[in-house]
C-alpha cells in the first residue's frame, strides 16, 4: 500500500484518490491476496464528516513534499561534493553516474504516487539538472538508426483485454498493431463475466496468452515473446514496466512525463477505443523521438 502512494487515515484504512490507475493498482492487489488464500474488497467512499478532500489532498502532498526534499538534499550534497573545474576522474565520474541513476530513480518512484502536484518536486528537477550539466557538459546526440522487429505471422486476430485500459493495455495496444498484426481488431471486457471465444488472443488479464510474468510487465512479455529486439522498443518498455509496476526499475528521465500524459488521456476519455488512438499517437512520436 505504501509503495503505490496510499496514505494512512486510521489504522487499517487507507486511501487513494479515485483513478483508473488507481483501481488497476487494487485490482492486481485484491488478485495476488486472493491467490495467497486471502481475501480483500475494493471499495468507492466519502467522508461525510471528519476529513475534507481538501485536508486528505494535503496529507498526499505534505508526504511527497518531504520525499522530494530528501532527494534535492542528497543531489546538491553530491554537487557540493564535486572538484571545481569541469572535468572529472574515471572514479568519481562512476560514483557521481551511481548517485543520479540512484536518485533519478527515486524521483520516479515518487512522482509516480504524487497524485496532487506536490511543489516540491521542482526542487529535484532542478538539482537534478545541475548535476547532469555538470557530469555531461557536451553529451553526444543519439543515433538516428533503429533495430527492425521481425513481423508476425498472425494478422487480423481479435485481441481481447480489460476495460478501462491504462499504461500497460494502451501501450500493449499499440505495440501489437504497429509491429504484430497491423489489422488487429480490440475488444473490451469485464474479466470477471467474460469467457474467451474461439480464435481470440487476450492480453494483459488474469489466465492470458500474453500478460505479466514473474517480474515483467505485458507489454515486455510480448517484446520477448515475438523476438522485437528494437532498442527504442525496450526503451518505451522500460517506462511501461516502472509506470505500470512501481518497482522504479529502470528510472528513464522520459518516464515522468509518458505517465503524465497517459494519465491525461484516460481522464479526458472515458471510451476505450479513444484511449488506444490518442496514446497511439503519443508512443508513435515516442517511439520515433528514441529512434
Amino acid at each position: 500500500m505504501q509503495r503505490i502512494g496510499a496514505v494512512t487515515i486510521k489504522s487499517s484504512v487507507y486511501a487513494l484518490p479515485q483513478s483508473e490507475q488507481a483501481a488497476e493498482h487494487f485490482q492486481w492487489l485484491v488478485r495476488e491476496i486472493g491467490a495467497a488464500g486471502g481475501e480483500a474488497s475494493v471499495c468507492e467512499a466519502a467522508f461525510v464528516d471528519g476529513l475534507t478532500d481538501g485536508q486528505i489532498e494535503a496529507l498526499f502532498r505534505t508526504a511527497r513534499d518531504s520525499e522530494y526534499a530528501a532527494v534535492a538534499g542528497e543531489a546538491e550534497d553530491v554537487l557540493r561534493g564535486l572538484p571545481a573545474g569541469r572535468g572529472l576522474d574515471p572514479q568519481t565520474r562512476a560514483e557521481v553516474e551511481s548517485a543520479m541513476s540512484r536518485l533519478r530513480r527515486r524521483l520516479t518512484e515518487i512522482a509516480a504516487i504524487d497524485f496532487f502536484a506536490a511543489p516540491s518536486r521542482q526542487l529535484v528537477e532542478t538539482a537534478l539538472q545541475r548535476l547532469e550539466r555538470r557530469l555531461y557538459p557536451a553529451a553526444p546526440q543519439r543515433s538516428k538508426s533503429a533495430g527492425t522487429a521481425r513481423p508476425s505471422r498472425k494478422s487480423g486476430r481479435t485481441w481481447v483485454t480489460r476495460q478501462g485500459v491504462y499504461i500497460d493495455r494502451v501501450a500493449s495496444a499499440w505495440l501489437i498493431r504497429r509491429f504484430i498484426d497491423s489489422q488487429a481488431r480490440f475488444r473490451f471486457v469485464e474479466e470477471r463475466s467474460h469467457r474467451p471465444a474461439a480464435g481470440e488472443v487476450r492480453f494483459d488479464m488474469f489466465d492470458a496468452e500474453y500478460t505479466h510474468e514473474g517480474e515483467l510487465c505485458t507489454f515486455e512479455v510480448l517484446l520477448s515473446r515475438f523476438g522485437l529486439d528494437d532498442s527504442a522498443l525496450r526503451a518505451v518498455g522500460e517506462m511501461v514496466h516502472d509506470i505500470d509496476l512501481r518497482d522504479g526499475k529502470f528510472a528513464r528521465p522520459e518516464t515522468a512525463g509518458l505517465e503524465r500524459v497517459i494519465d491525461g488521456i484516460t481522464r479526458k476519455h472515458a471510451k476505450d477505443q479513444e484511449r488506444l488512438a490518442q496514446g497511439a499517437a503519443v508512443l508513435d512520436a515516442l517511439y520515433d523521438a528514441l529512434r
